[in-house]
C-alpha cells in the first residue's frame, strides 16, 4: 500500500474512532438516505450544532456526500436557505495495517480449483501456475512503464514499487530486499505450505515480468515478523 493510500484509510478510520461521529456513521449507513442535521441531532439527542460539527468531519475524509436542498413545497425568494443534507457515500470504511491482499489470493485460488477440476491437473501444480502467470504479468506491466532505455536501477525501482503496491513493505538489505509483510497472512497462518509456495511462484514471476530473473532470485526463508520470502540477489 502506497503512503498516501494508506494515510487516507487511517484518516477513514480515525475519524470515526469518536462516540458521536460513530453513531452519526451508523445512523446514515442504517437510513441510507439524505438527512438533515436537525434529523441527525434529534435522532442521537445531541445539539445540532454538535450534529453539524461531526457530520461535517465526516464529510472532510469522504465517508459521507453532502448536497443543499429546500423542504418540499417551498420555492423562491422567501423559501429561505436551502437545508445541508448528508449520506453515507460509496466509500468502504474497511483497513488492514499493514496491507493484506486476500482478494488476490482468492482469486489465484478460485482459478486454481476451477483448472484442477477441468484438467484434472492438481490443485498444487496450477496454484503454481497461476500465481506464477500473475506475477509475470504485473511485473511486466510495470515494465512497460519504464522509459527505454532501462537501466538498472530504474528495474530495481519499479521492482520496490511493484511490491509495494502488492503490501509486501519491502526493505532494501544491501543487494537483497526483505518484505516486511505478508499480504496473505491469515491464510499463511492455517495453510502455510500451500500459501507460502503461492508466495514464491507470485514473486518469481513479478522478477520475470520485470526482467529481473537471473539477478535477483525469491526464495523461501522464513522469518519471525517477516514473509516468507526473501528477494536474494543472484
Amino acid at each position: 500500500m502506497e503512503r498516501r493510500e494508506r494515510e487516507a484509510r487511517i484518516a477513514e478510520i480515525a475519524a470515526l474512532d469518536q462516540p458521536v461521529r460513530g453513531d452519526l456513521y451508523a445512523l446514515l449507513v442504517e437510513r441510507d438516505d439524505w438527512i438533515t442535521r436537525d434529523e441527525a441531532a434529534a435522532t442521537l439527542e445531541v445539539p445540532r450544532s454538535v450534529a453539524a460539527f461531526h457530520l461535517d468531519k465526516l464529510a472532510e475524509v469522504g465517508l459521507v456526500d453532502t448536497r443543499f436542498e429546500r423542504p418540499p413545497g417551498r420555492s423562491g425568494p422567501g423559501a429561505g436557505r436551502p437545508a445541508k443534507k448528508y449520506r453515507r457515500s460509496e466509500t468502504e470504511v474497511a483497513v488492514s495495517l499493514p496491507a493484506r491482499r486476500y482478494d488476490l489470493a482468492g482469486a489465484l485460488l478460485a482459478d486454481a480449483v476451477s483448472e484442477s477440476a477441468a484438467t484434472g491437473r492438481s490443485v498444487d501444480t496450477a496454484l503454481a501456475d497461476a500465481a506464477r502467470e500473475t506475477g509475470r504479468e504485473i511485473g511486466a506491466s510495470i515494465r512497460a512503464e519504464l522509459p527505454v532505455p532501462r537501466s538498472r536501477a530504474a528495474v530495481r525501482s519499479a521492482a520496490v514499487s511493484a511490491l509495494e503496491r502488492l503490501g509486501y513493505e519491502p526493505h532494501e538489505r544491501g543487494d537483497d530486499v526483505v518484505l516486511a509483510n505478508c499480504p496473505f497472512h491469515a491464510l499463511a497462518e492455517r495453510h502455510r505450505p500451500l500459501v507460502c509456495g503461492m508466495n514464491l511462484d507470485l514473486l518469481a514471476g513479478v522478477a520475470e515480468g520485470l526482467g529481473l530473473d537471473g539477478r535477483v532470485t525469491p526464495r523461501l526463508e522464513p522469518a519471525d515478523g517477516m514473509c516468507c520470502v526473501r528477494l536474494r540477489a543472484s
